[in-house]
């Protein structure tokens, strides 16, 4: 069939068009510089994903300084002319992209970065980090008014980075839905000990410093890594079921401790895969330091960090973690309470488990004992606000939304859930929706009142 001159003259102009579109959307972009996460919009970046970090540090604690180099592998998911990476203070002395030096500037905590040549979409590409200083914690309202991230303490360094300083000591795409595994080599003084995440692969001394090389083969947000360094007694073995366990504990608390850190790590970690699912890492663990200034411990990926707070019903929270926030992310900061609100009802059901109070109970505790004019209760669980992310609300609240959910669905359905939620999301990110839609999957329920009851409407609910 032949076409009118219009008509050939309009096809014409309609390929043309279509050319120039097709040439814009693949035209190089710079990368975002935050995934526009609500709390922490500048967190994150755009145009790649992260794949591996590998990460040499050095330090003195004598003068606080840190030296390191950061090789990051990613895959570009956009065509890039240049992408950024998050580093808070520190200073950054060069940079390469396979290995090809790149132009690069500073905005804030920003530090952009232009190749020599633009990064095909799909094309995985290394940037290597040159950078130093003395980092700085973070403080604020948000971690209960404390300090954390980067620690100093008397003998090294105490670290733990939620929700937003791992990039206090290394540059990186630090938010939690972009995961990646890590080689962390810390170069210490001699007699000090680098613990991390994962396994270690080496450890040795050369001149007057110890060299320690740890591996994290599963995929891990930036704020679950850590390089803690100080004098540590360090017991290894396996727990009852199999898994490795390595637990470092400083000698200044080996008399003050009043819990077994190794015991209770082992059997919470043993008992936690029997109810959640299998351990999702190679090694479990703990790290225990003289960090009296941190109000908090967090659940570093494989090892658990305990600073003031030590107790039987802290590890098993923590080692939780390793299920609920470690393994399965949150998607963004504002679905905290499926990290926080799962470990703590954790401890109701590990009280549960020794017979000393049922999670009923513990329920009804936390309920009565709250009134009903209380702030807590003003607290939307499932969108607390940056500054009260971690409010008592999220952890407690979050548990009864819990205890309230196995009681409409039954027990039979509600430990079926717990770990399809735990297999199905394994090693990345969920959000609020997919629990509710995993949980009226497996029950068979409409649960939607449920949910809104307990985490999207503030007020005491009615039970």
């Amino acid at each position: 069939m032949a076409l009118s001159r219009s008509a050939r003259l309009g096809a014409v102009v309609t390929a043309a068009l279509s050319f120039l579109t097709v040439a814009a959307s693949s035209a190089p972009t710079h990368g975002a510089p935050g995934i526009g996460d609500s709390y922490f919009p500048q967190a994150g970046n755009g145009g790649f994903d992260a794949r591996h970090y590998a990460l040499d540090i050095a330090y003195d604690p004598a003068s606080g300084r840190l030296d390191g180099r950061t090789t990051l592998t990613a895959r570009a998911t956009e065509n890039l002319s240049s992408f950024d990476l998050d580093l808070q203070q520190l200073q950054v002395t060069d940079v390469k992209v396979d290995g090809r030096r790149a132009r690069f500037t500073r905005d804030g905590d920003e530090v952009r970065i232009t190749p020599r040549e633009v990064l095909r979409k799909n094309r995985t590409f290394q940037v290597a980090v040159t950078y130093g200083g003395v980092p700085e914690p973070l403080s604020g309202p948000i971690v209960f008014g404390s300090q954390y991230g980067w620690m100093k303490t008397a003998d090294g360094v105490f670290v733990a980075c939620e929700p937003n300083a791992a990039s206090t000591w290394f540059p990186s795409s630090d938010h939690p839905s972009d995961k990646a595994t890590y080689d962390i080599r810390i170069k210490a003084p001699k007699g000090l000990t680098g613990v991390a995440n994962g396994r270690l692969v080496s450890t040795h001394d050369k001149g007057g410093s110890t060299y320690t090389h740890w591996r994290e083969s599963r995929p891990m947000a930036t704020y679950l890594a850590t390089a803690t360094i100080g004098k540590f007694d360090v017991r290894t073995g396996r727990t009852p079921a199999g898994t490795p366990i390595y637990v470092a504990v400083d000698p200044k608390l080996k008399d003050s401790n009043k819990v077994d850190v190794y015991a209770v790590t082992a059997a919470a970690t043993d008992y936690w895969s029997q109810v959640f699912g299998p351990y999702p890492f190679e090694e479990t663990g703990a790290i225990v330091d003289d960090m009296p200034q941190a109000g908090f411990s967090l659940e570093v990926q494989s090892k658990p960090a305990y600073s003031a707070v030590r107790s039987e019903s802290t590890i098993v929270h923590e080692l939780a973690h390793q299920w609920f926030g470690d393994s399965v992310s949150v998607e963004r900061w504002k679905d905290i309470w499926l990290n926080e609100g799962f470990a703590t009802y954790a401890q109701w059901l590990w009280a549960e488990h020794k017979g000393t109070r049922s999670a009923h109970d513990s329920f009804r505790a936390d309920y009565d004992s709250v009134p009903a004019d209380d702030s807590f209760w003003q607290i939307e669980v499932a969108d607390p606000q940056r500054d009260t992310m971690f409010a008592d609300a999220v952890y407690d609240r979050g548990a009864m939304t819990l205890q309230a959910l196995r009681e409409r669905i039954g027990d039979k359905a509600f430990f079926k859930l717990l770990p399809a939620w735990t297999k199905e999301h394994r090693y990345g990110n969920a959000n609020t929706a997919d629990f509710i839609r995993l949980a009226e999957r497996v029950s068979g329920q409409r649960l939607g009142d449920l949910f809104d009851k307990w985490l999207y409407t503030t007020g005491k609910p009615a039970l």
